[in-house]
């Protein structure tokens, strides 16, 4: 059984095991910083004794550095491949932690978290493994990406607990110390390991066989490849790109605004920190098989209008705990909102579907610089209004209304048209 499990292993497509090494990545990072920052939310501003508008500024801000990046790191990504902003969004993160345990003032949390916490995360481990995805597969996109995305919620699943009780016991510094070293003994290794792409060692996308040459009439080269590799400058002439661009601000706008207030929103509601962690763990968990299952159907199905339904799941989440916020309706909530973030892979897989893999990294760096944004203005918000007026119902019924139309803007969303092969020439 141990032989055929290992020559099972050894002859699977190279690119699911590159699919592995982003899937833990985004374990790590989703573990350790999306869902981390939400458990360091509380004790961290009781202790530097800031608002949480202030608190939620540094994740904000550390967003949108993340937004000015992305454009830069996709042409860096397109020329040199993914692992060195990986390595180098490791070291920043484990670095970073480390330090962020010393912190004593607002500033000093500023500099580290802006400056070496959040340098070049978005990149190394958000961009980085979509990337990866986008790169070696084609047919089975979605689904690729869907591993990676969903990765993240069992990080949250994982990690929240372990750190609300190593807060709860020891406190919130030695626990960001303990996430500094687990970024680097962990993260280091695994992102060696990574690949540039299937060409690079004679494979192609999805483990395909080789193609062969095919001719047309005149005979001119006839492309094999399902891509349409369209350039930037093409991309930003179609209305999709500006369709998606704008209804993922939106959706990001939601839940970086939920997310980073969960601890805090479930307190509101009158749950323990503790058991809000228990919760916000629920939803990390039921992320990963949301995540397979809409990128089974993406894969399968219209993309664009299994995204304008999930807004409407989500929609109907935040509906039901504005009226209800027993145990019972919060449950469901967390189900029905865990669809938000289940779009993320059938989103990137439709930028990559609808413009490519060549300069995929450019195109998607250059969405993010703008729905990156969403992070910023969700969360400091969402901090402000609660501060002025020590709730968030606001947050709530604001939220429904902006997931009305991120549907709608899904829903409108259609395939660019085909391009010319001068137009295709044409370099961004």
């Amino acid at each position: 059984m141990l032989r055929s499990l290992l020559y099972r292993i050894n002859t699977l497509y190279f690119g699911w095991r590159m699919v592995g090494v982003g899937a833990v990545l985004r374990v790590l990072g989703g573990g350790l910083y999306f869902y981390g920052f939400s458990v360091f939310f509380l004790p961290l501003s009781q202790d530097l004794g800031l608002s949480r508008a202030a608190t939620s500024l540094v994740f904000s801000l550390a967003r949108a550095q993340g937004a000015f990046e992305g454009p830069l790191a996709g042409y860096f990504m397109d020329r040199h491949g993914p692992r060195p902003l990986m390595i180098m969004a490791i070291l920043c993160a484990g670095i970073g932690h480390m330090l962020l345990a010393g912190v004593t003032s607002y500033v000093m949390l500023l500099l580290v978290y802006m400056g070496v916490v959040s340098l070049a995360f978005h990149a190394g481990f958000m961009d980085a493994p979509m990337l990866i995805a986008n790169t070696w597969f084609i047919r089975q996109r979605t689904m690729a990406m869907a591993l990676i995305s969903g990765s993240i919620g069992i990080g949250g699943f994982i990690f929240t607990p372990l750190l609300s009780m190593a807060v709860h016991t020891y406190g919130w510094r030695p626990a960001a110390f303990a996430c500094g070293i687990a970024f680097i003994v962990i993260g280091l290794p695994l992102a060696l390991l990574v690949r540039r792409s299937p060409e690079s060692m004679g494979l192609q996308p999805d483990g395909d066989p080789a193609p062969t040459a095919r001719f047309d009439a005149d005979g001119g080269a006839i492309s094999n490849s399902e891509d349409a590799d369209f350039t930037l400058r093409q991309a930003l002439r179609t209305s999709a790109f500006w369709f998606i661009t704008a209804a993922t601000a939106i959706r990001v706008i939601v839940l970086s605004a939920v997310n980073v207030h969960y601890v805090a929103l479930m307190v509101w509601t009158g749950m323990t920190p503790q058991r809000a962690a228990i919760f916000l763990a629920a939803q990390a968990f039921m992320a990963l098989p949301s995540h397979i299952l809409f990128g089974w159907l993406g894969d399968k199905m219209n993309k664009p209008r299994l995204m304008a339904g999930c807004m409407l799941s989500a929609l109907a989440a935040m509906i039901l705990l504005g009226v209800a916020k027993s145990e019972w309706a919060i449950l469901l909530f967390t189900a029905l909102f865990s669809t938000v973030e289940s779009t993320f892979p059938v989103n990137w897989s439709t930028v990559g579907d609808y413009f490519g893999r060549k300069n995929f990294a450019k195109i998607r760096g250059s969405m993010s610089f703008v729905s990156t944004w969403g992070s910023v203005i969700g969360p400091v918000a969402a901090g402000y209004v609660y501060d002025r007026t020590q709730s968030y119902e606001l947050l709530i019924w604001t939220s429904a209304a902006l997931l009305l139309v991120a549907s709608g803007l899904y829903a409108m969303v259609r395939r660019p048209g085909e391009v010319s092969s001068k137009q295709l020439g044409v370099r961004s």
